[in-house]
């Protein structure tokens, strides 16, 4: 029988961990049941190879934006550029964008006026919003609050691993949080709670391909044929089988990213 089909919501295969070898690192996912992936762009110079991979790649669509730790290092991604973005056909998403106050607290003002721009686009495109949030929890929540009651928008809490109050923050909002590998590492209990709390409607999982590989491949090179693994054990914290699992996160996958779930092209 084949593999139960899911989703890797979020990976990176521009990235150089995979240039020799993406054609095997696409065909070992779909043949583990991973039919979607989408590549998520963390700078404006990687915007043209991952909407490149999207392209070439059917099962593969690609999101764009300016990860927070790069904002200082990158020119300010506007909201017009990101609208035009959103044109592409297979462009699902606005990000990652967000805070990360763990490496980059410096640019703590930067990286909030950055997201800002990328909530407005995600509010006038209709795009689902990617957010990173690292040690930044309190003020992701009052930012993401306070944006919402300017005009609502749709989120992923991408690779989520922050504390119960964000999530409930992000849940409140109608917001979803994606489980990474992370979820599987021993000394991730609180974080397996956390998920276990969540309504199992509002769950993605993902990758973050080519980083942080879920057991029993930790300390590997990620790719999103392991997604797998992780929704394993995701199925284990819900108490469903594999297979009910997977389609679950696969039509919140296809709730949130409509764009995606409308696809009829090749």
């Amino acid at each position: 029988m084949p593999e139960p089909q899911i989703v890797d919501s979020h990976c990176h295969l521009d990235f150089p961990q995979f240039a020799d070898n993406l054609d095997e690192v696409i065909t070992r996912a779909v043949t583990a049941g991973v039919t979607r992936m989408v590549t998520i762009c963390t700078k404006p110079t990687e915007i043209a190879p991952v909407q490149t991979i999207a392209q070439t790649y059917a099962p593969v669509f690609f999101a764009a934006g300016t990860h927070p730790m790069n904002v200082m290092s990158e020119p300010m991604v506007s909201v017009d550029e990101l609208l035009t973005l959103a044109q592409h056909p297979k462009m699902i998403g606005i990000g990652e964008t967000g805070l990360d106050y763990y490496y980059t607290k410096e640019s703590a003002d930067l990286q909030k006026t950055s997201l800002r721009f990328h909530i407005e686009a995600a509010r006038q495109s209709g795009l689902p919003l990617i957010i990173h949030s690292r040690a930044a929890d309190d003020d992701m929540a009052n930012l993401l609050r306070e944006e919402y009651q300017n005009g609502e928008y749709t989120c992923v809490m991408h690779c989520f691993s922050s504390s119960p109050e964000l999530a409930k923050a992000a849940l409140d909002l109608g917001f979803y949080l994606s489980m990474s590998g992370i979820a599987t590492f021993k000394k991730s209990q609180e974080l397996r709670d956390v998920f276990a709390a969540t309504p199992v409607d509002r769950v993605l999982v993902e990758t973050d391909a080519p980083y942080l590989a879920p057991m029993p491949h930790r300390g590997k090179t990620n790719e999103p044929a392991f997604t797998a693994f992780t929704a394993r054990f995701g199925a284990e914290i819900f108490g469903l089988d594999y297979s009910a699992f997977a389609k679950q996160t696969s039509a919140n996958f296809d709730r949130l990213f409509t764009k995606a779930a409308t696809w009829t092209g090749p």
